[in-house]
């Protein structure tokens, strides 16, 4: 229906199906995404007439040429320095100490310690793998069916793009001209609702099916027990502590926070002994492999957005989805239904380059806050994630565990149900994104 009133309020013709029709196809024959969404940039580009070849060039370099976009690499980095110098094992010693008094224990250490290496690493897939490999085989040893354990992995993983700094929030902000130290001092409560969300589920999960027990520990017990886990790694949390009060203090550009990780986190790794010169070759291709998908992706994000503004595509989808129906809350509801829909297929970049610049008139139509409409956005394409039966994240650990994509996608529908939840009232509530900004964001 809303495709429907789309083609009768906006003519589009082979200049838009065209390269449509290219994109689908490409990623139907397993194209890596940032090529299948050149591709069908370029072609609407020269179908439209929006921009002559000779400066597609000039506008890719213009798509990338930000200072905020270094920052990715080096959060990125420092991601992956803190699993080779096993920093990141600290936070789950810590993790495991914190909620070792109640039942469930080692499952709620691993959903925070999911929000820990998130809140470093800022990535979603990365949070899934390095946190995988720590904890699943310990869940099913601690009684969690395996395909739970996976499920608990992916759904804390989800993590990584929703509580800053979130590279998902650095890109967000440069397609839609906002600072990406705004949108992480706004993520800050939303981040912390969708864990609290997993939390909630696993402890009833685990008080429901009685997998995991333990609990039982007296007062000074466990005090011995986090004291001891503090001593042996609080030096790990140096790192965390600096990309946090350097970024919400005004003090450190989300750039400067992601080179002086980078940095610390290094010096840490030699101070340690865990980390050698021979280890950087590998840590650099690595950080470079992530990049060379995510920056041109980027760069075809202002040559697309172009054309789509050039062919009226914005400005239709807004005039179509307010044919369906012109109440707020269900235009929201639309957006939301749209953009979980779409996490589930597509990885975090590629749909915010794709849809944040047609959906955002819409929120704008509505009156929603730009802030609210980014978080809001974010935070559904997360819930998609690991939306059954094509959540990228349930892939990410089925791939690393061997587990049935089915199974595990069972057992992470109540996740989805509680993160769904949370997300209503981001999209309903427009204080909780903007409690901490200045009155000029509200």
């Amino acid at each position: 229906m809303l495709w429907n009133q789309l083609n009768q309020t906006v003519e589009l013709g082979w200049d838009f199906y065209g390269p449509v029709i290219i994109f689908v196809v490409l990623v139907a024959l397993a194209v890596p995404v940032w090529a299948a969404i050149g591709a069908s940039a370029i072609a609407m580009l020269l179908l439209s007439g929006a921009l002559p070849l000779s400066l597609v060039g000039e506008s890719l370099f213009h798509g990338i040429d930000h200072f905020a976009l270094t920052a990715v690499p080096l959060f990125i980095l420092t991601g992956d320095v803190l699993v080779r110098t096993g920093l990141s094992r600290k936070f789950l010693d810590v993790a495991e100490a914190l909620t070792q008094f109640a039942k469930g224990g080692f499952g709620s250490a691993t959903v925070l310690v999911c929000g820990m290496f998130a809140a470093i690493s800022g990535s979603d897939a990365a949070g899934a793998a390095a946190v995988g490999r720590m904890t699943i085989n310990r869940l099913v040893e601690s009684g969690y069916p395996r395909p739970y354990a996976c499920a608990l992995v992916a759904a804390g993983a989800c993590t990584g793009i929703l509580i800053p700094p979130s590279i998902a929030y650095i890109i967000i902000g440069l397609v839609l001209g906002i600072s990406a130290s705004t949108l992480f001092l706004a993520a800050v409560i939303p981040g912390v609702a969708i864990l609290l969300s997993i939390l909630a589920t696993n402890i009833i999960m685990n008080r429901l099916y009685g997998w995991e027990g333990g609990g039982n520990i007296s007062m000074g017990e466990y005090f011995s027990r986090l004291g001891t886990a503090l001593k042996s790694g609080w030096y790990a949390f140096i790192v965390p502590g600096i990309i946090f009060y350097g970024i919400f203090s005004g003090r450190l550009t989300p750039t400067e926070a992601g080179a002086t990780a980078v940095v610390v986190t290094i010096i840490m790794g030699f101070i340690l002994g865990t980390l050698k010169l021979s280890d950087f070759p590998s840590m650099l291709v690595s950080s470079a492999k992530v990049n060379g998908v995510i920056l041109p992706i980027i760069a075809f994000s202002l040559p697309l957005a172009q054309a789509l503004a050039i062919l009226g595509v914005p400005q239709g989808f807004v005039a179509a989805a307010t044919s369906v129906s012109e109440e707020p809350w269900v235009l929201i509801l639309m957006m939301i239904l749209i953009l979980i829909a779409s996490g589930c297929v597509m990885e975090t970049t590629p749909n915010i380059v794709i849809l944040a610049p047609i959906l955002k008139p819409l929120a704008d139509n509505i009156g929603m806050n730009e802030i609210q409409f980014c978080i809001m956005m974010i935070t559904a394409l997360g819930v998609g994630f690991i939306t059954p039966p094509l959540g990228l994240n349930l892939f990410v650990v089925s791939g690393l565990t061997g587990e049935s994509i089915l199974k595990i996608a069972y057992r992470a529908i109540p996740f989805v149900l509680f993160m769904l939840i949370v997300t209503l009232f981001i999209a309903y509530l427009p204080t909780i994104s903007t409690v901490f900004l200045p009155d000029i964001y509200k």
